[in-house]
């Protein structure tokens, strides 16, 4: 007996995060090779999207970018973190995701965007790490154009800055991202904490939330990863049989949380049993275009 689709659904997607190229495309013919082979309903549904993917995934491999550095973007959100050189930011991408990265103690240690995917707030978020940017990046100068491509590319961006550098270095870059048009929600990270604290940073930019961090201490890379997670401007809600969250932008009802776990069941739903902040009690029944609040709980009614 097959498990729930919706369930089989969630497994494969998760089987495939983080897998490209020749991985995803072993990863995607086991799969196929594990699916029941009904030629319909749900799990016929299922072993479509799956080749759908297969046919995709070889496409991809097969076309070359020469000198490409676009991302593929995964996960619920991306956050680019963006600075001068030598900010630390290689240090603080490897913090939060342990990612291994060449890092140094001096300029232009990295040379192309770093993807990581890591989990913030229970949920799958990818951190671009942008090589750091110089003055005249947003007419091109030092090959910043497909950086700032990647950039667009965003939803969010952390700034990086040396707790102890010149404020004019980080002020600089964020000229060269609005001249360049990029308007995102955006924090501060102070780095190098531990020998001088953000003060500079917010008397500079009193508009922008500077949050302190030092690699050293794990308390502090935790508060950034929470800010990080706000910066996503997503919700959590959880499903009663599943230990990780489904991220969505609010506002998100049962219905939206449903069609996220396949279409079909957003069909088929007609409501859910809540436990969480938008509950009037614990396992309150509501309908399908019930409003959730972030860490919510539902068992989604069809």
């Amino acid at each position: 007996m097959p498990m729930p689709h919706r369930t089989q659904m969630q497994l494969i997607k998760r089987r495939l995060v983080g897998k490209e190229g020749s991985e995803r495309i072993r990863e995607l013919r086991t799969i196929l090779g594990e699916l029941p082979g009904y030629k319909n309903g749900p799990y016929a549904d299922i072993r479509k999207w799956v080749e759908g993917q297969l046919d995709h995934t070889r496409v991809q491999k097969r076309v070359m970018h020469r000198d490409s550095i676009a991302v593929r973007r995964e996960g619920a959100a991306q956050i680019a973190i963006v600075g001068p050189p030598n900010a630390g930011k290689s240090s603080l991408l490897q913090a939060l995701s342990n990612i291994q990265i060449k890092t140094g103690a001096y300029a232009f240690t990295t040379t192309r965007p770093v993807p990581a995917l890591t989990r913030v707030g229970g949920v799958l978020v990818q951190l671009v790490e942008i090589p750091g940017l110089i003055e005249g990046a947003s007419a091109g100068r030092g090959g910043a154009r497909p950086l700032l491509s990647v950039l667009r590319g965003a939803d969010a961006i952390l700034f990086c800055h040396d707790a102890s550098a010149p404020v004019d270095e980080l002020r600089a870059v964020m000229d060269e991202v609005a001249e360049a048009g990029i308007e995102r929600p955006a924090v501060i990270a102070a780095t190098k904490s531990d020998e001088t604290d953000g003060t500079a940073l917010r008397a500079a930019f009193p508009e922008l939330q500077v949050i302190e961090v030092t690699v050293l201490d794990d308390v502090s890379v935790e508060r950034l990863r929470a800010t990080i997670w706000r910066l996503t401007g997503l919700i959590r809600v959880y499903l009663r049989d599943d230990e990780h969250p489904v991220a969505l932008h609010p506002p998100a009802t049962v219905f939206d949380v449903a069609d996220s776990i396949h279409h079909d069941l957003g069909v088929r739903c007609t409501g859910a049993r809540v436990w969480g902040p938008s509950a009037r009690f614990d396992g309150q029944q509501v309908g399908r275009e019930h409003e959730l609040s972030d860490g919510d709980t539902v068992e989604i009614l069809d």
